[in-house]
């Protein structure tokens, strides 16, 4: 079975909507790197067990995210953050390469710390 590397990112913004057990089973098999067969033997079921599980896991998470798109728009946030970020630092090195304002270079250096720390969030 392939694994899809969004799984893990959708876990993070829609896991405390799925069952404890399909978090475990999704936790176990992404993050903590077990088979399936290792899955089942901890859990005492089949390996085809497992992955049922976490096949419906997975197509819940994808269908979560098709309705509300929480994940879509936290990268789109991310992204703005960034490009306020590179915009900040241009503004900066313009200023001080023209001797304009301290207060401008002030105000660029606050833009740029705080997009850094919204990115972060």
């Amino acid at each position: 079975m392939a694994k899809n590397l969004n799984i893990p990112l959708l876990l993070d913004f829609y896991g405390e909507m799925l069952t404890e057990k399909q978090r475990d089973f999704l936790d176990l098999y992404y993050n903590e790197d077990l088979s399936l067969s290792e899955i089942a033997e901890n859990e005492g079921i089949t390996r085809q067990g497992v992955r049922d599980a976490i096949k419906r896991a997975e197509a819940q998470l994808f269908d979560m995210e098709g309705k509300l798109h929480i994940f879509e728009r936290f990268g789109s946030l991310v992204k703005g953050l960034e490009e306020i970020g590179k915009c900040a630092d241009a503004i900066y090195e313009y200023n001080l390469n023209h001797s304009l304002s301290r207060e401008i270079n002030e105000n660029a250096a606050r833009i740029k710390s705080l997009a850094e720390y919204l990115s972060e969030g």
